[in-house]
């Protein structure tokens, strides 16, 4: 699917698995099933210095979580995990308890909370009035390499440009979302309730069970070591910016493939980069996407193939910049089930009831900065960012 990617993603989460009609002389009604239950898994890893001393902090931890494509997930470094209830028998929230295997070392469940409704109301004062233009410009770059491919880079004017420009400037593949989603209806963890942080050592490998008003008593499923906590993405780009910087990382276990993008700024310009043999800024693309995304995208050229552990970043791209980061993500594998399974022989499926549904996406993410090896070790330059904070500040918004 390809839209402008700075667009806003769809809100809307289509129930799974919906049975599509019978071609008969009268359509079967398509089968929705009674509860829906989603769990998103991320392993993140940022590789900046002092990134785990403050990624507490509320501001950055806000500015990484929309660099890293959603700001429902965090973005601390460790294992994250996402949980969401919805049963149309309870469709304003129900109160559930999702109970955990022993590996997992969070207790023997966690409790389902449901999403508050927001409080009707609100004023326009909120809107903010006054809006200055943009100045400078929006450079893309895009492919792996040991040369800037003709035709690069694809060049933006913010000055001049209107938002058609902009349309087609970041235009790209997305996905729709598709999980975990915190909305009114929903029962969700974590929560004010209980907003534990997941162990270093969790495990979600062995039996689980989701209850509550509403839920079917037979939603219970077990989970493998394709839908565990991935291995930590290590992504490495030591060098020098202004020549071709070899970025590499390790193969993560069960990675269906990979993409990576840059960024960076000199103070004018913001400089964009991706790994895709396609102009595509992936502004939708750090994110779970299913199976059959990944692998037309894979053919497409637009992810790269799990085989893939490096990728040259062509000189000169960000010789100027302040500073750069690189971040990038191992797609994984998803699971979807349904119970009791959609039956293969037409003539059952008009007796078919399904009781629930469950979707289970995974991925690891990673975050460094370009040429940070090459700088001396314990040595401060008197330009040089003193935390991650400013170097976000200083290497991507050129301030």
């Amino acid at each position: 699917m390809t839209r402008p990617a700075a667009a806003p993603l769809a809100l809307a989460v289509c129930l799974a698995f919906a049975a599509p009609a019978i071609a008969q002389s009268k359509a079967a009604p398509a089968k929705t099933p009674i509860a829906n239950y989603w769990m998103d898994v991320a392993t993140v890893h940022l590789a900046i210095p002092g990134a785990e001393e403050a990624a507490d902090m509320p501001l950055l931890g806000g500015l990484m979580g929309n660099m890293f494509g959603g700001s429902k997930m965090g973005v601390m470094p460790g294992k994250w995990l996402d949980l969401s209830l919805y049963t149309r028998q309870k469709p304003g929230g129900t109160l559930g308890t999702h109970a955990i295997p022993p590996g997992q070392n969070m207790g023997p469940s966690l409790p389902l909370e449901p999403v508050a409704r927001p409080k009707p109301g609100g004023t326009a004062q909120d809107t903010p009035t006054d809006y200055e233009k943009p100045k400078g410009r929006l450079l893309l770059y895009w492919g792996c390499g040991p040369t800037v491919r003709q035709g690069q880079p694809r060049i933006l004017d913010m000055a001049t440009a209107g938002p058609q420009d902009f349309a087609r400037f970041f235009v790209g593949r997305y996905a729709p979302e598709r999980g975990a989603t915190s909305r009114p209806g929903h029962a969700i963890w974590p929560n004010e309730k209980d907003n534990q942080r997941v162990p270093k050592n969790a495990s979600l490998v062995g039996e689980h069970a989701v209850s509550g008003e509403g839920v079917p008593p037979t939603l219970k499923f077990a989970l493998g070591e394709r839908q565990d906590f991935m291995e930590r993405l290590n992504l490495a780009a030591p060098g020098d910016p202004k020549a071709s910087i070899a970025s590499t990382w390790n193969a993560v276990p069960n990675a269906r493939a990979y993409f990576l993008s840059a960024m960076g700024g000199d103070g004018n310009d913001m400089i964009l980069w991706s790994s895709s043999e396609l102009p595509e800024a992936g502004l939708g693309l750090m994110d779970y996407l299913s199976h059959a995304q990944i692998d037309q995208w894979v053919k497409d050229k637009v992810l790269l193939p799990a085989t893939t552990t490096q990728c040259a970043i062509p000189p000169g791209i960000f010789g100027t910049a302040g500073g750069a980061m690189l971040r990038g993500i191992a797609y994984g594998n998803e699971l979807n089930l349904v119970h009791p399974p959609r039956p293969t022989d037409a003539k059952l499926l008009a007796a078919w009831n399904p009781e629930w549904s469950l979707r289970v996406r995974v991925k690891s993410t990673a975050m460094t900065m370009l040429g940070q090896e090459a700088q001396a070790p314990r040595e401060k330059k008197k330009e040089e960012p003193a935390n991650p904070l400013d170097i976000l500040k200083k290497g991507i918004f050129g301030r």
